[in-house]
Parts: C-alpha cells; structure tokens; sequence
C-alpha cells in the first residue's frame, strides 16, 4: 500500500506531466525522460534536427515549477566567462566584485551546445558535476536545484565542436524527440491559432515540491539482485564486441538513480527490471562508442544497446 508522501509526490508528478503535454504533443516518453532525470538531479543531452520542440519542451518544464530559468544561445565565440560570471572591478570601492553569470540559475538552457569551443564546454563541467564553479580561485555555490538541458544538431558538422566523451558522460540521459506524425502536427498547429500554449502554462510545482520529490527518490528501494542486473548491463556494453568504448561506472549509478526515478513515477516505492529496462537505452546511448563498420549514427547505437537487453538474464526479484 502506498504511504501518504508517496501517494501525494506521485500525484505531483503526474500533475507535471500533464503541464507539460499542454505544450508538447505527442512526445509523452520523451516528457517521462525528462522528468526522471528531473527527480534523479540529472542533466539532459537534446539532440536533434530544428524545428521539433526540443526549447519549447525545456521552456515548459521550467514554467511547470516556480523555479528560475535562464537560456545560452552558444556560438563560437562564446567565452567561458558569459556563462559562468566574472570579476569586475568596483570603481568606487576599488576592490573587485563577482558578478554572477547565466549558469547561476535553477534550469538552463544551453543551446546548440556543440556551436562553441571545447574551452566553453569544458566551462559547464564544474557546474554539472559539482553544482558550483570557480571563478579566480573561489568557489561559488549554484542554487539549488540546478539542471543543465542541452541541445544540439547531430545532423550539422560544418562550425561545430563535437563534445568529448568525458564531458558526455556528465549528461544524465540523452533524447531524441524526432517529427511528429502528421494528425499530431495537425493538432500542434490548431493549439497555435489564437496564442502560444507556453503563455497558458502555470506553476504546478513549487522548488520545495521538487526538493522533496528528488529526496523520496533515494528511499524507493531496490533489490542487491536489481543492482546485480544493471552492473551486468554495462559490463555487457564493455565486452561485446560491437562497442569499442563501453559504459563506465558513472553509468551504472544512472542506471539506478533513473530505475528508482522510474519506479517513483509509475507509483511504486520499489525498482522492478522493467524500470532498469525502460531507462537503459536513453542513458548508455551517449555513453558508447560502436566498432567501426557498426555505425555511429544514434539509431546504430539504440538497435547495438537493444541487442545487448537481449543478452542480459533478467532477474527474477521478490519485493519483500
């Protein structure tokens, strides 16, 4: 039987997701995505073509939850310091005084990620890994909650700055939102006649709502066999022999943090395999690189990650 928090925190997420469908239409599993790298203090890797909702998705996010959002529009000649903040000095006082970049927010946007220089790039790892930076040899905390929602072209190489694995493996989950089939598109455009459904967007969650929804996630339980079975995944990408770069550690910890993101969704204060299954594919995608002759396209990826699901015993776990 489902405990009062749980009942209420499952009830708020589901309050999120329909928020957000308002805005974006059929893409329900990419908002599931999205929102279980929400509650698992995630970053998230939006790769695409133009033109398919990928800002207008993270616009709704952070217009669902009272929380400050900011928006980078990377190019190449953006400097580490337009993220991140500066010292400047004070002409009255003569001392110099910090003036905090667009990274110090709750939810930003980094936009066409790859357009930048790999010192750009590099300028977001701290913050996504440590919720702070160091401008001068201080440290500044972010706030909190902070998540970083990046995009980006797969299919456009000419200008741009492909990220290094190092700085993958510091995305979450990677997603592909892809055309919507044409009776949706027709239906996007009938919500777009009068007013942009992003004006009719309100606040469902507060910060402390977030805040508490990320804490339950810790205390859905998952079974050592459960565990078992996600570390057998990633060894599995690291010995086939399909892959070149298999999955690392960091990895596996996502796949549990997502796992119980999952369960926690889907009402439950327990992991079953289906929610290491369901988060699998999205989170290891980023994280491998084929052999050559494999492909290296996204889709190449998901059907080499799909095989492997095959491979793996799924457990068979009791819930005490």
């Amino acid at each position: 039987m489902q405990s009062t928090s749980l009942r209420e925190v499952t009830e708020k997420i589901r309050l999120l997701k329909e928020n957000i469908k308002k805005v974006i239409i059929g893409k329900d599993d990419v908002i599931d995505y999205v929102i279980i790298a929400l509650l698992s203090k995630g970053n998230v890797l939006l790769e695409d073509v133009p033109g398919v909702g990928k800002t207008v998705l993270v616009k709704a996010l952070a217009e669902s939850i009272a929380l400050q959002f900011k928006r980078i529009q990377f190019t190449p000649d953006t400097m580490p310091s337009d993220i991140l903040g500066v010292n400047v000095l004070n002409a009255k006082t003569l001392e110099f005084e910090f003036k905090p970049g667009p990274v110090f927010t709750n939810i930003l946007l980094a936009d066409e990620i790859n357009r930048t220089s790999p010192r750009t790039q590099a300028g977001l790892l701290e913050a996504m890994d440590e919720g702070g930076v160091t401008i001068d040899g201080t440290f500044y905390s972010l706030p909190n909650p902070f998540m970083v929602i990046a995009t980006q072209n797969p299919r456009e190489h000419f200008g741009t700055y492909p990220l290094p694995e190092s700085q993958l493996d510091r995305f979450f989950i990677s997603l592909s939102m892809g055309y919507l089939p044409a009776e949706q598109e027709v239906q996007m455009l009938e919500s777009q006649k009068v007013m942009h459904p992003l004006e009719r967007v309100k606040p469902v969650w507060t910060r402390e709502d977030l805040l508490s929804a990320q804490e339950e996630v810790r205390n859905v339980f998952i079974h050592e066999d459960i565990l078992n079975y996600i570390v057998s995944l990633t060894n599995a990408t690291r010995d086939d022999p399909s892959f070149s770069l298999g999955a690392g550690p960091r990895a596996s910890i996502c796949l549990m943090r997502g796992a119980q993101s999952s369960a926690l969704s889907e009402g439950r204060d327990y992991v079953n395999p289906e929610d290491v299954i369901k988060v699998t594919v999205p989170i290891l995608v980023h994280r491998v690189i084929p052999k050559e002759g494999e492909g290296t396209s996204r889709s190449a990826r998901e059907e080499l990650l799909k095989e492997v699901l095959k491979k793996v015993k799924i457990p068979k776990v009791r819930i005490p």
